[in-house]
């Protein structure tokens, strides 16, 4: 049976000027209670190897990362029923608050999607929001979507290689 699960609030560093949206945590990130926590999840990874800076080991080094690097962090979902981890899973969703996000941080000019289902989900609910913003989706970084871990960074890393091209 599908238990109700409630996803975390928005790292939301005011300068953001990139947003990662996922769908909605793992069973694991939502034992340990931070984004991304399964071990082999290779979200920490892949911006650590990008950003040229150690794996961050604990949740204020998982933040300080982020923060130094002007993204924010959340998911599209605020809540749905799930059982396990699979996006395929996931029943009665209800979606998180973009309005008051983007008020937050105006400054986010590009959203990128942390595989199919958030984008699929966002369009359903956060269209309004791409306006004027580079949207952009990007391989799974979990480790049930099989792509290469060397073609997942290769992406991402162009993604996020947000300072040095022009919207």
């Amino acid at each position: 049976m599908s238990e109700r699960i409630t996803a975390f609030p928005p790292v939301a560093p005011p300068g953001a000027r990139v947003l990662v949206l996922g769908s909605m945590p793992s069973v694991e990130s939502l034992n340990q209670g931070f984004y991304y926590a399964h071990p082999r999840n290779a979200f920490w990874r892949i911006l650590s190897e990008v950003y040229g800076e150690p794996v961050p080991g604990d949740i204020p080094e998982k933040i300080a990362l982020l923060t130094r690097h002007d993204i924010a962090l959340w998911d599209v979902l605020q809540s749905c029923e799930r059982q396990g981890s699979l996006d395929s899973a996931i029943r009665e969703p209800l979606p998180n608050d973009f309005g008051g996000l983007f008020l937050r941080c105006p400054h986010i000019g590009r959203i990128l999607f942390n595989g199919g289902t958030a984008e699929r989900l966002f369009m359903k609910w956060g269209r309004p929001f791409m306006e004027g913003r580079d949207c952009r989706r990007l391989p799974s970084t979990s480790p049930a979507y099989t792509l290469s871990y060397e073609r997942k960074l290769a992406q991402w890393r162009q993604a996020l290689n947000y300072e040095h091209q022009s919207l």
